[in-house]
């Protein structure tokens, strides 16, 4: 560990070595409204054996025998034993950068069949060595499009998640960038203000299949309006709705990304999650993050290396691609353990299942009075709930008293859909499970239409 300078003797002597005659000289390029003004409200310091305790207080709080029934980008799929079996050996928990290839074969290997993994999931040319997340995914694509047309505009549908729109919003913020966000019409991008969105200055349009009440777009005329503009098509995909639905490469984009969560990552609370990216070969030498290559050396004998290094730590500076550095490799060896081991046929009986565990689920949840489709389209993956009563303490009741947690609050995220519950069933959920959430609705529902009369 680095010498941390304790004393304020320690402070000066610091100071003077590089020329500074304060720490507030030091601060000086950072704009004042950007600089915290006071101190931070911390509590007080605590010893180890203090800390520990009050970490054990908060791991109590939690509740690890929940029934997930909520989605939305990330989901309680089953994992085989053999994926947190294989990730937790040594030379694949601690790899982190490959940047010697000659001594990191292995780890080289692993990521080169992730992108040859997804590059079959998604049809697409080429993948690159994963990213930190679909949201982060998402923005990169934005960017590489961008850059390839030199356009500022960017059309989002307000049906991709909008954990998505967030960071892509982020990402752009300060690049004089025109954002525009498309509404939904029943559930599905409106196609009339797609269209008007889109002219000469569009760099791309970012959709999902599906979207993020589970519904199924328009995908191939949205990728005429843009292709005919000169425009990319970006499609955000989930990897396990994948298996059943075309590629991306089918409905036409041009570049493809996703969240990879699904392929043998547990939930985490939200994290480490792992992002995939793909695109067609022409734009190959605009890929952000890592590419691995397989090659051969002098004798004829396969290998395997780092090739078209665009970032900014390979020498680039500021002509780099992107600005993005960890490849999230130890998740996409855990993805890569996954689809092997589950093969195209495995795959796709996951998605099978699901689909129709969730379609149960809605069927049941409609027979009851006052729970209705939100919206009249096809779903798969999930489906978004019209309730009678609100989401928020449903939610909570249910997770409290049952052990359940019955979806997502689409009232979080859209205006006026309190009363919309986002539900979806993967494999692991039981028909018991199924019922039981089932019967937890109808009494709580049948309780809160009593109260108001």
């Amino acid at each position: 560990m680095g010498y941390i300078p304790n004393t304020d003797d320690d402070r000066r002597r610091m100071l003077a070595a590089i020329g500074a005659s304060s720490f507030d000289e030091l601060l000086a390029p950072i704009p004042s409204n950007l600089q915290l003004s006071g101190t931070l409200d911390l509590p007080e310091s605590l010893s180890e054996l203090e800390l520990l305790k009050e970490i054990e207080g908060l791991a109590k709080k939690n509740s690890g025998d929940l029934a997930i029934f909520a989605g939305g980008g990330v989901y309680d799929h089953f994992i085989p034993s053999a994926v947190n079996q294989i990730i937790g050996r040594p030379e694949f928990a601690t790899a982190y950068t490959p940047y010697q290839a000659e001594v990191a074969q292995g780890t080289l290997q692993v990521i080169y069949e992730f992108q040859t993994h997804i590059c079959r999931l998604t049809g697409m040319d080429v993948a690159n060595a994963s990213m930190y997340d679909g949201a982060t995914a998402s923005a990169e694509a934005a960017r590489l499009s961008m850059a390839k047309t030199k356009r500022r505009k960017i059309v989002v549908s307000e049906t991709v998640s909008p954990f998505y729109r967030e960071v892509i919003r982020t990402y752009l913020y300060g690049l004089d960038t025109e954002l525009v966000i498309v509404r939904h019409r029943d559930g599905v991008t409106d196609p009339d203000q797609l269209a008007d969105a889109i002219d000469e200055n569009t760099a791309g349009v970012i959709l999902a299949q599906p979207n993020f009440f589970g519904l199924i777009e328009e995908i191939e005329t949205a990728g005429d309006l843009i292709h005919r503009a000169g425009g990319h098509l970006i499609l955000a995909v989930d990897p396990i709705a994948a298996a059943v639905l075309k590629t991306p490469a089918d409905y036409g984009a041009d570049i493809a990304v996703g969240e990879g969560q699904p392929l043998g990552m547990s939930l985490n609370f939200g994290g480490p999650l792992l992002g995939f990216f793909a695109v067609k070969k022409e734009l190959i030498r605009l890929l952000p993050g890592r590419l691995v290559a397989r090659t051969v050396d002098t004798e004829d004998n396969p290998g395997f290396v780092l090739t078209l290094q665009t970032r900014e730590q390979h020498i680039r500076r500021d002509k780099a691609t992107s600005n993005i550095c960890t490849s999230q490799a130890l998740c996409a060896t855990a993805a890569t353990v996954y689809l092997s081991l589950m093969g195209r046929k495995g795959l796709r009986q996951v998605a099978l299942l699901s689909m129709d565990k969730t379609h149960r689920l809605a069927e049941k949840l409609y027979a009851l009075d006052g729970f209705e489709p939100y919206f009249d389209e096809p779903f798969v993956r999930e489906t978004a709930v019209k309730c009678p009563v609100p989401v928020k303490p449903l939610i909570d009741k249910l997770v409290k008293n049952n052990a359940v947690l019955p979806g997502v609050n689409l009232g979080r995220f859209f205006e006026g859909m309190d009363d919309g519950l986002l539900i979806a069933a993967t494999e692991k959920r039981t028909e018991a499970e199924i019922d039981k959430l089932v019967s937890a609705v109808k009494e709580y529902a049948s309780h809160a239409v009593l109260s108001e009369v």
